[in-house]
């Protein structure tokens, strides 16, 4: 399997911009006292989860990252995706967890399906009005 052939959602790379002002902005802060050093760090743990973080899917498996590691779940193991209230991709798993897909959006669906090779059937076509 080539890497051309993975599918990898990501989240918005304003986030990771948004990031580094707020990095920026807090070194007044930091310089100010020794102890408000570690300001500094919630926006460099945003920053690189808003670079690390996402779903990648190929015809084997799902791979879920986090901002300091990552899941592997195999197709076989999915049940079904499906999205939550919120839009956000879910993948039902055969043991009964339920895995936020970061990054993924319910109108990502059918592009994550077609990274594992497959088709979703289509759309019924609307009844007729009467």
């Amino acid at each position: 399997m080539s890497k051309h052939d993975t599918v990898r959602f990501r989240h918005h790379q304003a986030i990771l911009v948004a990031a580094v002002i707020a990095f920026i902005g807090a070194l007044p802060l930091a310089n100010a006292r020794a102890y408000l050093l570690p300001v500094l760090l919630v926006p460099l743990a945003v920053a690189v989860w808003a670079w690390r973080a996402g779903t990648d899917a190929d015809a084997r498996e799902l791979r879920v990252r986090a901002l300091a590691g990552q899941r592997r779940i195999g197709w076989d193991q999915v049940l079904e995706l499906v999205t939550d209230q919120r839009g956000r991709a879910v993948a039902r798993l055969d043991d009964g967890r339920q895995v936020v897909l970061p990054a993924v959006r319910g109108t990502d669906l059918p592009q994550l399906v077609a990274a594992t090779g497959q088709t979703l059937p289509d759309a019924p076509a609307d009844p007729p009005d009467q």
